[in-house]
């Protein structure tokens, strides 16, 4: 069922008017329809703010993530290395234990 059409084309409750030309209002409907525009211009406003937030801490999240992975990795290559000190020092031992012995 179609809406209700008015003479001009549009439907009735589609239609714009600018409250301070409206002859029909009185000042207390005008501070009305001013505090709802302003309430409706604050609720976008914060579902696109609670948008961009979200992508914020997802992004602020992610590097957070990323340092903690590298933090351990780092970590786990210093053992390695750790280890392949050790493996050259006894190495470094047996050669002076080769050279002792050939010397003596």
């Amino acid at each position: 069922m179609a809406a209700p059409r008015e003479p001009g084309g549009e439907a009735a409750f589609a239609q714009r008017i600018d409250p301070a030309r409206e002859p029909g209002l009185s000042p207390e409907q005008r501070l009305l329809m001013a505090r709802v525009e302003r309430a409706q211009r604050q609720r976008a406003l914060q579902r696109r703010l609670r948008g961009r937030n979200v992508l914020l801490a997802l992004g602020i999240g992610a590097v957070a993530l990323g340092i903690y992975g590298y933090t351990f990795y780092s970590v786990s290559q210093e053992r390695f290395l750790d280890e392949l000190e050790q493996e050259a020092e006894a190495a470094r031992a047996r050669a002076r234990a080769r050279a002792e012995g050939a010397a003596s």
